[in-house]
C-alpha cells in the first residue's frame, strides 16, 4: 500500500486508502525525504506539514531530544486530528562534553548556516587528535495520536569528526561526521548507505515497528 502525500497520482490508481494518515512534523525537506524512504511500504499516508494548513511546531526549547520530539508530535497531532511524527536529533561530540547535543540546530546562534556550524565545530576541535574526536548522532522519534498517546523510539550512529568537510549528500553535520569503518562521511556515502546506518534510520526502524502495531490495532 502507498506511502505518499495527498494528491499523489499513485494514490488514485490504487484500490482503497491507507489505514492511517501520519503528518511529519518538520519543515526540513531533506529530513522528510529520508523519513518517506525509511517508512515506505507501510499502509500509511505520509503527509508533509505544509499540506495540513498553518500548523505551528513548537520550537526546540526542551532540555532533551525526547522532550522536543514529544512536543512536536503532540502539537501537530492535536492541530491536524491525525497521527503525527516528530523527531529531534543532534550531534554529541565527546571532546566538547557532549556538545552541541540538543542545541545542534542552533549551535553558534540561530542565524548560522549548516556550513557555518560545521566550520565553528571544527574550529572548536582544532588540535584535537583523531582518537579524541569521537562523536555520535542521536535521534528520538515520537509518534502521537490525537487522543494523547505518545510512543518513543531512539537510535544512535557512532563515528568521529573529520578534519574537514567532505561530500555533497545529506544536510546538517553530515559532511564532517565520519564513519571510521567506511572512512567516509555521511555526506559521501549517499542516501542508500546513510538510510541503513544513520541515527535516524535506527530510530525509524523502531518507529516502523510501532506503526505496524498501531496498524494491527486499527485493523
Amino acid at each position: 500500500m502507498p506511502s505518499g502525500v495527498p494528491g499523489d497520482s499513485a494514490l488514485t490508481n490504487r484500490v482503497g486508502l491507507p489505514k492511517i494518515t501520519l503528518v511529519i512534523a518538520t519543515r526540513n525537506p531533506g529530513k522528510f525525504t529520508e523519513i518517506v524512504a525509511l517508512l515506505q511500504d507501510l499502509d500509511v499516508l505520509l503527509v508533509p506539514l505544509d499540506r495540513v494548513g498553518p500548523t505551528a511546531v513548537p520550537p526546540e526549547g526542551g532540555e532533551s531530544f525526547q522532550e522536543n520530539a514529544r512536543r512536536k508530535a503532540e502539537a501537530v497531532a492535536l492541530a491536524s486530528g491525525h497521527y503525527a511524527l516528530g523527531d529531534d536529533s543532534g550531534l554529541e561530540v565527546d571532546a566538547l562534553g557532549g556538545e552541541p547535543g540538543v542545541l545542534s540546530a542552533r549551535f553558534g546562534g540561530p542565524d548560522l548556516t549548516d556550513a557555518e556550524r560545521n566550520v565553528l565545530l571544527l574550529t572548536r576541535l582544532r588540535g584535537t587528535a583523531t582518537a579524541q574526536r569521537t562523536a555520535r548522532f542521536r535521534c528520538v522519534i515520537a509518534i502521537a495520536d490525537p487522543g494523547g498517546s505518545v510512543y518513543l523510539a531512539e537510535g544512535t550512529c557512532e563515528g568521529q569528526i573529520a578534519l574537514a568537510p567532505r561530500g555533497t549528500h545529506g544536510f546538517g553535520y553530515d559532511p564532517i561526521f565520519e564513519i571510521p569503518s567506511l572512512r567516509q562521511t555521511l555526506a559521501e556515502v549517499g542516501p542508500e548507505i546513510k538510510n541503513r546506518l544513520s541515527h535516524r534510520a535506527q530510530a525509524l526502524a523502531r518507529a516502523r515497528k510501532i506503526l505496524e502495531e498501531i496498524l494491527v490495532g486499527d485493523g
